[in-house]
């Protein structure tokens, strides 16, 4: 970078910084995630007040500092008046925007998350007042889009125990499938059972030994010392354990086949107002919370407005 440099950027959190300035942390295109004073913004009339609001998308002039960029010009060239309009989509949009915030990377071009985040914003902004429960939906599509960007997409049509391809049977109205966020995706719940009763028949016919669940291999390693004759080689064991996967959630074939439509770029043609979203949105948040290690804060204030509203816990 120069000592000044030109980028665009959309603002994902602002604070207030010292007597009258503010400052933002945006994503950018050209050097990803920045954090930047807007001088005076909190003044009055200032010129950079709006422009350094939250989900407003600007060129910008910055000037680089010692400690901290300061902007020195923006130019706004979008911005999402019906995010704020509505309690759900700003929580939402937050709800996405902490998600950014931890994958974005600094000093690298940030191009492909840029512009997923500005897809999905303006998806939630187009979200019509009567069908403001297909929120779930489109949050559940923007975490999944979220995480394969950054190269950890949920396995969702194949089951991580067999590799076996796990097909949603609509004739069946019990849970098929189970979903493990440390394993990373479906599970297919017979083969969990089977898992479950190899580990119980090793622990019973081994505990004289102690070697429950536990499968040995053993083979020979070479002397390091010539002088030492072949048969008084050392042996090595090698020990594989066997862990029985913890399971997060289970789906019914709906949920099952919500989850596998994620991949495509729209959203499958199914009632959105359908509860079978907010369940997908769940079993995506924790895979997000696990891997980001951390609670996304925003999504309780999602829950709340649902519950107040639809008198029903989400």
């Amino acid at each position: 970078m120069s000592r000044t440099y030109k980028a665009t950027g959309i603002n994902l959190k602002t604070q207030a910084f010292g007597e009258a300035d503010r400052l933002v942390t945006i994503l950018t295109r050209e050097f990803g995630l920045i954090r930047a004073i807007a001088p005076g913004a909190r003044k009055h009339k200032s010129s950079l007040g709006g422009r350094s609001g939250m989900f407003v998308v600007n060129e910008l002039l910055i000037a680089q500092g010692r400690s901290l960029d300061k902007i020195t010009q923006a130019q706004t060239i979008k911005t999402y008046p019906g995010l704020g309009k509505d309690l759900a989509k700003l929580a939402a949009s937050q709800y996405l925007a902490e998600i950014v915030l931890c994958q974005a990377l600094s000093e690298q071009p940030q191009e492909e998350l840029y512009e997923l985040l500005n897809e999905y914003l303006g998806r939630l902004e187009a979200i019509p007042t009567k069908e403001i429960k297909s929120i779930f939906a489109h949050l559940a599509h923007a975490v999944f889009h979220l995480f394969a960007n950054s190269g950890l997409t949920p396995q969702v049509q194949v089951c991580c125990l067999t590799g076996c391809p796990l097909m949603p049977d609509f004739s069946d109205p019990k849970p098929q499938v189970g979903f493990s966020v440390s394993v990373g995706g479906i599970i297919s719940l017979q083969a969990l059972e089977r898992l479950r009763k190899e580990g119980e028949m090793g622990g019973q016919g081994d505990r004289g030994t102690g070697r429950q669940g536990e499968q040995f291999f053993s083979r020979i390693s070479s002397s390091p010392h010539p002088s030492i004759p072949p048969s008084s080689s050392a042996y090595e064991t090698i020990v594989h354990r066997q862990e029985i996967p913890v399971l997060s959630c289970r789906l019914n074939a709906t949920e099952l086949a919500m989850l596998q439509q994620l991949s495509q770029p729209e959203i499958m043609p199914i009632d959105a107002a359908n509860d079978g979203w907010s369940s997908v949105e769940q079993i995506l948040r924790l895979y997000a919370q696990y891997h980001l290690g951390r609670p996304i804060r925003s999504a309780a204030l999602i829950d709340s407005y649902f519950a107040d509203n639809y008198d029903a816990t989400v």
